[in-house]
């Protein structure tokens, strides 16, 4: 554990767990961030910023916990009962990514704890009721483990006092084949037999089949091949349903592969479209990564059921990456 900096007073760490192999993750208690994953060469496999303090001076994501709800809310207006719930504006009309101090922007409490075949890093962080004009206090805890079969495992467990809205991810971007390249040359494969069409980046008219589309990747795709096809040709941003926990896998020209398990019914492929080597992301271009963000997937319209965390009833995510190198 390595202290790096401060935050609104709060003391910033970096933690290292490193397995029988080499394979390291390195992750920070701001915004609950996967920081890097290095191979025993030392290679990294995700987009990374320079060093740690760069995460808490510009807001891009980069492997943090996004929540309390990931994504876009249309309209910023949750109704819940005879509640109305008025969410702060984010993108034009919409809430977006937990509001301008989302999980990923706020300073966890940390632990590391090292076992026989794993190590482990366990984050906690209590959101309070209106902040960022959510209801209720929610308790949040975040768990990075690493084993010994070259598994990262990230946990996410919730509970609330009153009715509230959660919908978490990590928004680690991958790089199977290192900094300077793009995912071109990246294979993905999907478990999704339905994605959702956007309409100015909301998924609004329900779920499409993938055949005969370029959103079929149940055979796996060369995302070069595809990503010109989409949005314009800016790539990838759209939510798939998950039809396997065997969700996803990845593999790099250079032959190292990702394979992505997790809980939920979901998963929003997002292929760094917006990246311009500007900032303090400024080593990181358009399509230098991507992002597989396990989640509820994002429901037509206003209903926001699926997402509703009630008192009693304990939200629980949990992803993995396991990898070849």
């Amino acid at each position: 554990m390595t202290r790096y900096g401060t935050k609104n007073g709060e003391q910033e760490y970096e933690y290292t767990m490193t397995n029988h192999n080499g394979l390291q993750a390195l992750v920070l208690n701001y915004g609950a961030t996967l920081e890097k994953i290095l191979t025993p060469a030392g290679d990294n496999l995700i987009l990374s910023l320079d060093s740690p303090k760069a995460y808490d001076q510009e807001r891009n994501f980069l492997g943090g916990t996004v929540g309390r709800v990931v994504g876009r809310l249309p309209g910023h207006v949750w109704r819940f009962g005879d509640q109305e719930i008025v969410l702060p504006k984010g993108e034009g009309e919409n809430a977006i990514h937990g509001g301008a101090e989302g999980l990923d922007t706020q300073v966890f409490t940390g632990s590391y704890r090292e076992f026989a075949d794993y190590d482990e890093v366990y984050f906690t962080f209590l959101d309070p009721a209106g902040h960022n004009d959510f209801p209720g206090n929610v308790r949040v805890t975040v768990t990075y483990r690493l084993d010994d079969e070259d598994k990262l495992t990230y946990h996410v467990d919730a509970t609330t006092d009153a009715p509230t809205l959660f919908n978490p991810t990590n928004h680690v971007y991958f790089a199977l084949d290192g900094e300077g390249s793009t995912v071109d040359d990246t294979t993905l494969t999907l478990a999704c037999d339905f994605y959702a069409p956007l309409t100015d980046h909301l998924p609004i008219d329900g779920w499409a089949p993938v055949a005969d589309t370029p959103f079929d990747f149940t055979q796996g795709q060369r995302l070069g091949d595809v990503m010109p096809q989409v949005l314009d040709g800016a790539g990838f941003d759209h939510p798939f349903l998950n039809k396997s926990a065997q969700a996803a896998t990845l593999v790099g020209e250079s032959g190292r592969k990702m394979h992505l398990t997790t809980t939920a019914p979901g998963i929003v492929i997002y292929t760094a479209n917006h990246f311009d080597h500007t900032g303090v992301a400024h080593n990181i271009g358009q399509h230098a990564g991507v992002a597989l963000e396990a989640q509820i997937p994002p429901a037509s319209g206003l209903d926001w059921s699926a997402i509703t965390l009630l008192p009693g009833q304990p939200y629980r995510l949990t992803t993995s990456w396991q990898f070849e190198f």
